[in-house]
């Protein structure tokens, strides 16, 4: 299976620690993310390493017997040591306060620090779970729920497993999974997981049952909003997406596995030691060893190789193992690294080997824009709250964050369109039907269009003789009015003469300041559209000459040049008898440059009646 097919991965920088061993004890806090390696009780030193950790914490502690748990407080602050069943000691003397107890046969707990809440397994068959929230202090008990047990044989008992119960937080909602190892439909075989919603105020809901069709061992990790199942037998993961469209049957909704099951992709282990000795080659890790421990959210620790690494998710092979390209943008569109992967889907369903048909790459256009424009509303409710003053009157209004799923006009422009457009090989129908498409979306999403969407539009008709269907666009709205294709339209009167009219209707419709328009056609270079300009609505005989001289140098065409200055001399001729220039209009550097290039004798000499 070659690279491109593995689309999980362990991290390339994972934590070292000594490994597990008859003198070597090693713990995992699950709060602050750190492995704790403790030796001979600690006696002979305790290590603290965490992935955020730049230098590792090392103390001594007495031996006081076999330490069962160790935990540092958040910010490592406070050491706890829990060394029999019934008491935990902190190294440095404190005095503690009970704030608050509850009375409750427990079985087994679960505790989520991302959301501050703690489970409590109660009743004999351990399947009623009571959860607890905290915060600022105080702890508040949520309403208890049952989570219900597959059918078994009359000789077992069944009971709830803390092994087959986790608790994540997917797409900012709390859920706690529930690994069912036989469905509790008798027709279905294979192992499910089933979403429970635990929100802060209101019952637990069940909500999604993920189909694993499959038994055996499994373990469950959540990255990137993603559900990860591994599947110790076959060696493989899936992954499951609860946003994605699945089967709703009136009451939960059931999903499939996004893509095909695989392999985490392969990892080496380095050799660590002097120069000499790390030449060696790598060590392959044993994947899905009987001797890894899966904690949440992306955690896998293997305490025999002395390794805790963060799963990952990659994402460019998927794209060629989701052939579905809307379902594909569905699914990378909730993905946080997704920008560049995105842009490339376009680009390769716009490629001759892997063209899409218009249909899908309309699809895609909406998707994007769908995003595009939820952002853009969320822009315009906070600019317009702040602009009421309610940021000082509610605290909890924030600046809406741009995702990477957010692609904006100039990201489509430049790392797609303007790329396609100059691929030769394309026929120039499908090229134009494209632009054609993306501005269409844009419109359907009330999105304002860029100016240099329709310039990309308009230079490709021009590109290929297609005046009549410029013609068209321009008639019928399809290209809204704007400046700058104003201008454009005028820059093209001399391959294509009536868009001179085209473009001054377009301006009389925008009501533009007829100087604007003139500034704009020089700054774009663009000096005899301009003069044609000013000339078609009579005012030429009180514009700048410097201005225009100016412009036309910069240019660096001469024949330019040449034909601006003569243009000059005639209307000085027409207006004062003589083609020459006044001081107060600024133009000897202009009479010197001329002459410089074509000489004294192509000035033009005064004409006398």
């Amino acid at each position: 299976m070659g690279e491109e097919d593995y689309y999980l991965e362990l991290c390339e920088r994972p934590v070292q620690f000594e490994k597990a061993n008859p003198v070597n004890c090693v713990f995992f806090d699950e709060a602050n993310k750190q492995v704790f390696a403790v030796r001979s009780g600690g006696a002979t030193g305790v290590v603290v390493k965490g992935p955020d950790d730049r230098n590792p914490i090392s103390f001594r502690m007495d031996d006081k017997g076999e330490v069962k748990c160790i935990k540092f407080s958040l910010e490592n602050k406070i050491l706890a040591v829990q060394r029999t069943s019934k008491t935990v000691v902190l190294p440095e003397k404190r005095s503690l306060k009970l704030l608050k107890s509850h009375n409750l046969n427990v079985n087994w707990y679960m505790y989520c620090p991302e959301s501050a809440v703690i489970l409590l397994s109660t009743t004999v068959l351990e399947n009623v779970l009571q959860p607890f929230h905290f915060r600022a202090g105080t702890m508040s008990k949520l309403p208890k729920f049952e989570i219900e047990l597959p059918a078994a044989p009359k000789s077992t008992k069944p009971s709830l497993s803390e092994r087959d119960i986790a608790m994540a937080t997917i797409y900012g909602q709390l859920y706690v999974l529930f690994l069912r190892h036989h469905s509790r439909t008798s027709n279905s075989t294979g192992a499910e997981v089933v979403l429970y919603h635990l929100p802060r105020e209101g019952a637990c809901k069940k909500m999604h049952i993920l189909k694993l069709n499959r038994t055996g061992k499994f373990a469950l990790n959540v990255v990137d909003n993603l559900v990860v199942v591994h599947h110790q037998d076959t060696e493989t993961s899936v992954i499951f997406d609860i946003k994605l469209r699945g089967e709703f049957d009136g009451s939960v909704t059931f999903h499939h596995p996004v893509l095909p099951a695989r392999s985490i992709q392969p990892y080496q282990i380095p050799i660590a030691g002097p120069a000499a000795v790390t030449s060696q080659s790598p060590v392959p890790c044993k994947l899905y060893s009987s001797s890894w421990i899966v904690f949440q959210p992306d955690i896998i620790i293997s305490a025999s190789q002395g390794y805790l690494w963060n799963l990952q998710v990659k994402l460019e092979p998927i794209v060629n193992l989701l052939p579905d390209k809307g379902r594909l943008m569905d699914f990378l569109l909730q993905r946080k690294e997704c920008k560049m992967v995105i842009l490339s889907v376009c680009s390769q369903m716009l490629s001759e080997s892997d063209r899409a048909s218009l249909p899908v790459i309309a699809t895609v256009f909406d998707k994007l824009n769908h995003e595009y424009k939820k952002y853009l509303d969320a822009e315009q409710s906070y600019a317009m709250a702040v602009e009421a003053g309610q940021s000082r009157s509610s605290p909890l209004l924030k600046r809406p964050v741009r995702t990477q799923a957010v692609l904006d006009q100039s990201d489509v422009y430049t790392h797609v369109l303007s790329a396609f457009v100059e691929k030769k090989e394309m026929p120039h129908k499908f090229v134009i039907a494209v632009l054609m498409e993306y501005i269409r979306s844009l419109n359907q999403f009330q999105i304002a269009v860029q100016h240099y969407l329709h310039e990309l539009v308009i230079k490709t008709l021009v590109q290929h003789n297609l005046f009549y269907m410029l013609h068209q666009f321009l008639q019928y709205h399809v290209l809204s009015d704007s400046k700058p294709l104003a201008c454009l339209l005028l820059s093209l009167e001399s391959f294509y003469p009536p868009a001179h009219q085209l473009s001054l209707d377009m301006l009389k419709r925008l009501s533009t300041a007829n100087d604007e328009i003139v500034e704009v056609l020089l700054s774009k270079h663009q000096v005899l559209a301009a003069l044609r300009f000013i000339r078609g609505i009579g005012g030429h005989d009180n514009i700048s000459a410097r201005k225009f001289l100016d412009a036309a140098k910069q240019t660096e065409d001469n024949m330019l040049f040449y034909t601006i200055f003569r243009f000059f001399e005639q209307r000085n001729q027409r207006l004062r008898g003589s083609p020459n220039f006044t001081p107060g209009e600024h133009c000897e550097e202009h009479v010197a440059f001329f002459k410089q290039i074509f000489g004294d004798q192509a000035l033009m000499r005064p004409t006398t009646f």
